[in-house]
């Protein structure tokens, strides 16, 4: 298997030529316009890799959604994460499928990690070529061990999480789609712990109105072990997205709220039933792609 960076060095290259963005995310540069000179050339990275039989099942579900939205509905979008062209695949999908769907990815942000913008250039030149809205994750500061680093970083992620909210809360009433993976991150075969939920969604799902989730099944990039993007394994292969129907955000926290065992966290309660239905719409995606 080709690491990305090795195949696409010319593609990459280009792109940090590119970038527009600073490699470091401070409270007035959380929320990031995309980048579309740098999503052309993605485009053309999945025009060789994405396989005949790619799509995306449910697709009147996100233009039903996009339609609550315009009828002032605040409202968000749960996806599986593999790897980290979940999102160029979806909005590649979406642009081909018909104008309508084109213009719904026009409108979705996406909650991204800061370490996509700071880990390296090579993944910030990719990971800027799609709107998105940066947070400091909670998993990131966990790593920290070092007591003074830790107070410092600490103060970094409150204030870089109050902007992101801020934008958020901008952004969902003004006609964008939030989407966001509630893995928190790409999920790592062998390690059951990268595909559970973050307890965070709950306040994801608690202040939205409607929500739709996504599974996925295939992937054209896969995860070198060591994490690193630039060194993710290329794939020739066939991506099914399946959209299941909406629902009502209130309604879907109340009844996991209802029906947990007595002692259990609520918030991580709401994740993992979160979980349970992308896992549900991950099966429906595997049957359609083993169908093909």
């Amino acid at each position: 298997m080709q690491p990305i960076s090795e195949k696409y060095y010319d593609h990459a290259m280009q792109m940090v030529k590119n970038a527009v963005y600073s490699g470091v995310v401070n409270e007035n540069s959380v929320y990031q316009e995309a980048n579309l000179k740098n999503r052309a050339i993605i485009d053309s990275i999945i025009d060789d890799l994405l396989q005949p039989g790619s799509r995306i099942v449910g697709i009147e579900n996100l233009e039903k959604i996009a339609a609550e939205s315009d009828a002032g509905a605040s409202c968000l979008i749960l996806m599986e994460h593999y790897s980290n062209f979940d999102i160029p695949c979806l909005f590649y999908l979406l642009k081909n499928d018909n104008d309508a769907t084109r213009a719904i990815s026009d409108r979705i942000v996406a909650m991204a990690g800061m370490k996509l913008n700071e880990d390296s250039p090579f993944v910030q030149a990719f990971a800027e070529a799609y709107t998105r809205i940066v947070i400091y994750p909670s998993r990131s500061l966990e790593t920290v061990t070092d007591p003074v680093k830790r107070t410092e970083e600490q103060r970094r992620s409150n204030s870089l999480n109050r902007a992101a909210l801020r934008e958020m809360i901008r952004c969902k009433h003004n006609g964008k789609l939030v989407l966001m993976f509630p893995s928190g991150t790409r999920y790592r075969p062998g390690k059951p712990e990268t595909k559970r939920g973050v307890k965070e969604v709950d306040s994801y799902v608690k202040s939205f109105d409607r929500m739709v989730l996504i599974g996925i099944a295939g992937s054209i990039l896969r995860l070198h072990p060591s994490g690193e993007m630039s060194k993710d394994y290329i794939e020739h292969d066939r991506v099914v997205y399946t959209v299941g129907p909406i629902v009502s955000c209130r309604d879907f926290r109340d009844s996991v709220r209802e029906s947990i065992e007595p002692g259990a966290e609520p918030k991580q309660a709401v994740a993992d039933a979160i979980m349970a239905e992308l896992e549900k719409l991950h099966e429906q995606s595997e049957q359609v792609r083993a169908g093909d």
